[in-house]
């Protein structure tokens, strides 16, 4: 499989095969070879159907169906790669050349490449393009560079300051407590303290223990598993208490969610009822209840176990056997691979659940976990010692 952009004859080509055959798109115009000319390009591929737009122009093809996911495991190569002979005959279609010109701002599943000396794997005969301190996006928020016998000043615009206008004026006096984010309110021209996992407060200077984790809707926890190098992934299993009052939430996620490609295992609730999804390389995402049997968003504390047995599936709600599905007989793919990263209740400040899991859920969690348990583990996961932010004692009232 590969996936590979390059110019052909002055144009702009994207190529990409899944496993099937190649596909091929081509920009109508040519790119201005001047080499004082930017051109911005968005390319990629939705299941086996393409796309390729640049400067705005766009381009698509309607695949025929067929293979769907993009079975990659090497290094992602920018402007050439270590040696020519590895890229595939069919990725280009007259003999592959190294690029010369320069690329900026390299957006791949919505992250952000850093191309700087020390942020890529490696590379060679790399020099800078822009040739001055100012360089590309070193002014935030669209803040102007100036250079600067001392190196660059930046001119902001009027909601932000800092060196590189990275701070917004209105968290600039800001007096959240060092366990806090300053998140701005430019409608209220103020701001609130977000709180680390463990703090609480206005300010996030009360320092909380808990068992019981509330979520309030922009709240997450993010647990590494430290056992993970030692888990045979092709028997997974999680088990949680939840209570809610809500119809809709993302109750817990395993899997790194950085893009498209990684496995997952997601529960949540979708119109009230138990939603589970699972990916072990295919995209298979099935969700696997039916509403008309299992209301949970009745404030009740539910048990749910999630046992993954390679492609079967086994969904316990309240220690009762709801589901037992087998989501791929052929065995294509067996294995979890979440990466050792669990997300309870939603994801980091700025990323929306609906995006992130691709519409499969729609929304953070509003409700109590606890006795969160991975695999055979006699211990429960000790949620306090996890990353997070927005998390409340839930002991009280229970």
């Amino acid at each position: 499989d590969f996936l590979c952009i390059s110019l052909v004859n002055g144009f702009t080509q994207l190529r990409y095969n899944l496993g099937d055959k190649t596909v091929i798109l081509q920009t109508p115009q040519k790119v201005h070879a001047n080499g004082n000319t930017w051109h911005s390009l968005n390319a990629g591929r939705v299941g086996n159907e393409g796309y390729l737009d640049l400067d705005g122009i766009n381009v698509t093809q309607k695949a025929s169906p067929g293979m769907n996911a993009l079975d990659t495991h090497t290094d992602f190569f920018v402007g050439g790669v270590s040696s020519l002979n590895l890229v595939n005959p069919m990725a280009i279609e007259n003999e592959p050349t190294s690029f010369t010109g320069c690329i900026r701002e390299i957006v791949i599943n919505n992250r952000e490449l850093k191309l700087t000396v020390t942020d890529p794997k490696g590379g060679a005969n790399i020099g800078d393009c822009d040739g001055t301190d100012c360089g590309y996006t070193v002014c935030k928020n669209n803040g102007t560079c100036q250079v600067e016998n001392s190196g660059f000043s930046c001119s902001c615009p009027r909601e932000w300051t800092g060196t590189t206008c990275e701070q917004s004026i209105h968290c600039a006096q800001n007096i959240c407590g060092s366990h806090a984010l300053c998140i701005p309110q430019p409608s209220s021209f103020s701001y609130t303290c977000v709180c680390a996992l463990g703090w609480t407060g206005k300010y996030c200077d009360t320092k909380i223990r808990f068992y019981i984790a509330k979520f309030v809707g922009n709240s997450y926890i993010k647990y590494t598993d430290p056992f993970y190098g030692k888990r045979d992934l092709q028997h997974s299993r999680l088990s949680l208490n939840f209570t809610t009052n809500q119809t809709e939430g993302l109750i817990a996620w395993m899997g790194k969610s950085e893009d498209e490609d990684n496995d997952f295992l997601g529960i949540g609730l979708a119109n009230g009822t138990l939603k589970v999804v699972i990916n072990l390389g295919e995209r298979i995402s099935v969700p696997l209840m039916h509403s008309k049997y299992f209301i949970c968003s009745d404030e009740r504390w539910h048990f749910i176990t999630v046992v993954q047995n390679q492609t079967c599936i086994k969904v316990y709600l309240d220690e009762e056997l709801v589901l037992f599905e087998d989501i791929d007989p052929q065995r294509k793919y067996t294995a979890l691979n979440y990466g050792g990263i669990c997300y309870f209740g939603g994801f980091e400040i700025g990323r929306k659940v609906n995006i992130v899991t691709t519409e499969l859920f729609q929304k953070e969690f509003i409700g109590k976990i606890k006795d969160v348990v991975l695999f055979q583990d006699s211990k429960k996961i000790q949620l306090m010692k996890a990353e997070g932010y927005n998390v409340y004692d839930g002991n009280s009232g229970n």
